[in-house]
This record gives structure tokens, C-alpha cells and sequence, in this order.
């Protein structure tokens, strides 16, 4: 939707990219507050834009004019120089916990790693950056994934950093009995992003396609809105929308979500071809100092939701409830999922995005994932 900008504010919410609302009547006839993602990939050829699902990030409260980069270098505390440097960027999201704590407890220092964490208010500033050169290495989206390789640029998977388990969900009205009843109906949902490749799942299951919906395109926020105030009946959304909108309207409930369909929606952690192939054992110093990182959440939950909490703006408490929607991988899972289902996963995912016009062409995803670290480890 190309409509005129009306209202401009940032505000914190999930913490996943910048949230830029405008206020414009929607096809349904609903006044939505929408977000206004700036997580696009842009082909330099085409000019095209590919959308993608992680667009809400909080802003930060005083920040005004062009969107913020600010790099969070891990403090030394004391400890001897590390001899390997990574420089990894992402947006805030909860399945980063690890990537957080390990930043703060010293951890990657400990493996042989001075990792400097560059925090970015939007997923484009991300894959920009990375395909630009200014990023050795990525916490993202396995849409992005996809994308960054249709357009050249060489990296490779190295882990997974977490998956979608129930924060990802549908709402339907409980006159909606099931999925198959979703035939002919309205469908509030982001086209071309993630949830929309969710959703075409879902559809798939139950023996229906996307033609068989009418596609309502609104962000995840706007899609709760809708349906929340009764102007949606079917709606597509995440957490922490999904969650809110669910216990607001009495009339419906969450009739399908990620925790249903696990493998759906992923996050990774890639690096650049180049980097990997000068540096093997930065690499396998980050794998190490996330392992370790994981471990810690496990035995120290406490500290580390308080740790997160603070990039991401939330209590201990909300970090806990957040955590409950996305399982963070370890090593034993994360080898399961880098040689058996992630490939079919991106391959699934560029089938859609060509077929949604997001990519000019699908990429050679076969020699895109690279486990060895992770073996090494």
C-alpha cells in the first residue's frame, strides 16, 4: 500500500526493528495504525523491494530524524586481548538472548573472540550493511537469508539461532471452525513476508492455496488491530500483537501457530564467504562463546532475562514470557536442523518469494550451509 504518510511516531515495543505508524483508511474500512517497515532488501539491478517478517523494532525514546546505528562493543572486564575479531550486526528480537548474554558475560572473549555487536534499527540497515561489506557476519531471518543470496551475496549458515514456537500465530473468529473453513474468507495479513509464507503453510495443510483467501495486506500490528476490534475476522500476527489481541477479543481465539509447526520460521547466524574462509577460527569462537551462552540461560535464567531485558527494554519477567514463543537451538538440535531440514526450509521459502515477484530469480541454496563449526565444537 502506497499511501500518504499522516502521523509519524516512534515507540518501543518487541524489540524488532523501527516502528513507523501512519494512520490510513484500510480496504476493510477500518482505521488501522500501521508500521511502515523499513526491512527491505533492494536489488541495486531491479530497484525491488523484498519485504520481510521481522519489522517492529522499539525506538528509543529521544531519538529523532534519520534511523539510529549504534555499535556495543563487548567490554574487555579485564580479561587478556582476544586475538580473533568479528563485527556481526542485527535488529533487537528475543531469540538473540544468547547472542546478548554472551556479549555481557565476556564469554566470546573467553573462546579467543572480540566480538563487536552492532545494534540496527532495521532489518535493510542489516543486509545493507552486510552486503556492503561493513558486517562480517548476521543474526537474521531465514526470508532475508534467501533473498540476500538472489541478489550475489556470498555467505554462509554457520547455526541457528532460534525458531518460532507459538509466537507466530493465526487469529480466527469462533464462527471460523477450522483452517478448511478459511475458504472465501478475509485474510488480514503482510504479503510477501514470512507470515505470508506461514500462512500459505497453513493453507497447504489443510488443502487449500492463497487463492482460495482474500489477502488483506496490513502489518503484523495492524492485522491484531483489526481483528481485535472486529474489523478482521481471520488475522495473521506475532507476538507480542498476537498474544494481546487474543486475550482482548473474547469472540475468537489462536486457532493455529508456530508452536504446530516449529520448522516454519527461523533465525540463522551466517558470515561472509570471504571472512570465513580468513578467519575459521573467529567462527568457531563465536559458535563456542554461543553454546556457552546457551548453557548459562539454562543453569542462570534469572541473570540472563535481567541481561536481555536490557537490550531489550523489557523486565526479567516479560524476557521469561517472551522466551516461551521461541526456542533458542543447541548444538545438538542445531546439527540436526543444518543437515536435514533447513535446506528444504530456504528452498520452500525462495519457491515462494519468486512465486510473490520478491526475487528475479531463485538462488543456489545447496552449498549455502556450511556445519563445521559447529561439528568442531
Amino acid at each position: 500500500m502506497n499511501l500518504p504518510i499522516a502521523r509519524w511516531a516512534g515507540e518501543y515495543t518487541r524489540g524488532h526493528d523501527l516502528l513507523i505508524r501512519r494512520v490510513y483508511n484500510d480496504p476493510m474500512g477500518a482505521i488501522f495504525s500501521c508500521r511502515i517497515s523499513f526491512e527491505r532488501i533492494m536489488s541495486p539491478a531491479q530497484n525491488s523491494i523484498v519485504w520481510t517478517r521481522r519489522q517492529t523494532l522499539q525506538m528509543i525514546a529521544g531519538v529523532t530524524g534519520g534511523l539510529a546505528l549504534h555499535a556495543c562493543a563487548q567490554s574487555t572486564g579485564g580479561q587478556a586481548e582476544a586475538a580473533e575479531k568479528i563485527t556481526l550486526g542485527s535488529t533487537l528480537w528475543i531469540g538473540y538472548t544468547p547472542l546478548y548474554v554472551g556479549i555481557e558475560k565476556g564469554f566470546f572473549r573467553e573462546a579467543g573472540l572480540d566480538l563487536d555487536y552492532k545494534e540496527f534499527s532495521s532489518g535493510t540497515e542489516v543486509n545493507d550493511a552486510f552486503s556492503a561489506g561493513r558486517l562480517d557476519g548476521t543474526a537474521n531471518v531465514t526470508s532475508d537469508v534467501v533473498s540476500l543470496a538472489a541478489y550475489g551475496t556470498d555467505f554462509k549458515i554457520v547455526m541457528a539461532a532460534d525458531n518460532s514456537l507459538g509466537s507466530d500465530g493465526i487469529l480466527a473468529r469462533n464462527s471460523v471452525k477450522d483452517i478448511a473453513d478459511f475458504k472465501g474468507k478475509t485474510v488480514a495479513v503482510e504479503q510477501g513476508s514470512v507470515s505470508h509464507f506461514f500462512l500459505l503453510q497453513v493453507l497447504k495443510e489443510a488443502g487449500l492455496s492463497g487463492s482460495d483467501i482474500k489477502l488483506v495486506n496490513v502489518t503484523p500490528d495492524a492485522a491484531a488491530a483489526a481483528y481485535q476490534s472486529g474489523k478482521a475476522d481471520i488475522a495473521v500476527t506475532y507476538s507480542p500483537f498476537l498474544a494481546k489481541a487474543n486475550q482482548a477479543q473474547k469472540d475468537g481465539r489462536i486457532i493455529f501457530d508456530t508452536s504446530k509447526m516449529p520448522t516454519a520460521i527461523i533465525d540463522i547466524h551466517s558470515f561472509n564467504t570471504k571472512f570465513i574462509e580468513a578467519n575459521p577460527g573467529a567462527v568457531e569462537a563465536f559458535v563456542k562463546g554461543t553454546l556457552k551462552s546457551l548453557d548459562f540461560i539454562k543453569t542462570n535464567p534469572t541473570e540472563a532475562y535481567t541481561i536481555a531485558g536490557k537490550r531489550l527494554k523489557l523486565s526479567p519477567e516479560e524476557v521469561e514470557a517472551e522466551l516461551k514463543g521461541v526456542r533458542m537451538i543447541d548444538k545438538e538440535t542445531n546439527l540436526e536442523v543444518l543437515n536435514t531440514s533447513l535446506l528444504p526450509h530456504l528452498e520452500d521459502l525462495s519457491d515462494f518469494l519468486l512465486e510473490q515477484n520478491q526475487i528475479q530469480k531463485a538462488p543456489d541454496l545447496s552449498k549455502l550451509i556450511d556445519p563445521q563449526y559447529l561439528q568442531a565444537v
